[in-house]
């Protein structure tokens, strides 16, 4: 299915949102991060924004959904237009229904897994969606650490969707930078968020390919 990168722009200019998403050139997809205080601490951006960047048609809008409800929500960032809906299982009440209902909608269904979330538990419902999100840092905040205990658990997605012979793409958000993108992408993941390491870069098109070119280097699945 090939590398994807999807640069967060949580950590870019906010007032001027359209101009940093402009810099990105070369990126898969533009990875928003809606967080809404109650499910993380923090509070960004909501839908109204969502909607005026996909309007801007500058790249496809990956849209991680970092609150409460979920069930009620996320099928309006699928019907915007977003190419990507993320939602986490630890708010779901019903996350093959929300899936099914976002895949409806025209959007690829994410389902994302806090730190401290086995995959285990969602292993038979994996063809349910497109994408697993195995956050490698604890979500709410920008710049954090990579978190190492992590790669076994994306090996033990990636596995599991192997065994299953689907077409799942795995997803990793948190501390990926030059530093830990290989090691992800030798775990299994195939779908990289990058922030910090992206926007703080004197490039961000330079280094959105050296990204790429590393995690094309390591991918081994």
């Amino acid at each position: 299915m090939g590398i994807q990168i999807a640069p967060s722009v949580l950590n870019s200019d906010l007032a001027n949102l359209a101009g940093e998403i402009e810099r990105l050139k070369g990126a898969d997809l533009v990875h928003l991060d809606v967080m809404d205080g109650h499910f993380v601490p923090n509070l960004t951006l909501g839908l109204p924004v969502v909607e005026a960047v996909i309007r801007r048609g500058i790249l496809p809008v990956d849209a991680h959904l970092m609150i409460e409800n979920p069930d009620r929500w996320a099928p309006a960032y699928a019907e915007a237009g977003c190419a990507s809906v993320t939602f986490h299982a630890e708010a779901a009440m019903a996350p093959v229904v929300l899936a099914r209902e976002i895949r409806t909608q025209g959007a690829r269904a994410c389902l994302a897994l806090r730190p401290a979330t086995d995959i285990a538990a969602y292993e038979d419902l994996l063809g349910e969606f497109d994408q697993i999100l195995i956050m490698t840092v604890e979500p709410g905040f920008g710049g954090q650490s990579f978190i190492e205990s992590m790669l076994p658990k994306i090996e033990r997605t990636r596995a599991a969707i192997a065994r299953r012979g689907l077409q799942v793409r795995v997803q990793v958000d948190g501390g990926i930078s030059q530093a830990t993108i290989e090691r992800a992408a030798a775990a299994g993941a195939d779908v990289f968020v990058a922030g910090s390491a992206v926007f703080r870069a004197d490039d961000a098109a330079a280094e959105i390919a050296r990204l790429r070119e590393l995690a094309q280097g390591a991918c081994r699945h």
